[in-house]
């Protein structure tokens, strides 16, 4: 299975980054306007935000091909959560573009989400 990139620093996001963790959950409302909540998933869903300011153009890369081997948001692979260090295997990017631009010859700025797929 795939890994997401690591920078040269051995991290996988600079700061500010962002986490947010989410459960599924069904509403379903009746007749006389009163409502009842369940969950559809026991175990929350994570996903990252992984900005990225100050990378060269060789991590911008790495970034792309790695973009363009799991095809965009089909592909699935495993990321190192960098709040707790636990690696959740099955991950996919939220989006099927990657936009990254040059802010000088020899640095460059990204920013891809993570979506944890399955708990």
């Amino acid at each position: 299975m795939a890994t997401f990139p690591k920078l040269k620093t051995g991290a996988v996001l600079q700061y500010p980054a962002g986490k947010s963790l989410r459960y599924a959950q069904e509403t379903v409302r009746f007749v006389d306007g009163s409502e009842q909540r369940y969950r559809n998933r026991a175990a929350v869903r994570r996903r990252w935000t992984v900005r990225l300011d100050v990378v060269d153009e060789g991590e911008l890369a790495e970034l792309e091909s790695f973009f363009l081997e799991n095809q965009g948001a089909y592909g699935s692979f495993a990321f190192v959560d960098p709040w707790d260090g636990v690696e959740y295997e099955d991950c996919s990017l939220e989006d099927d573009s990657f936009t990254f631009r040059l802010v000088d010859g020899l640095r460059g700025q990204a920013t891809l989400t993570v979506k944890q797929n399955r708990s």
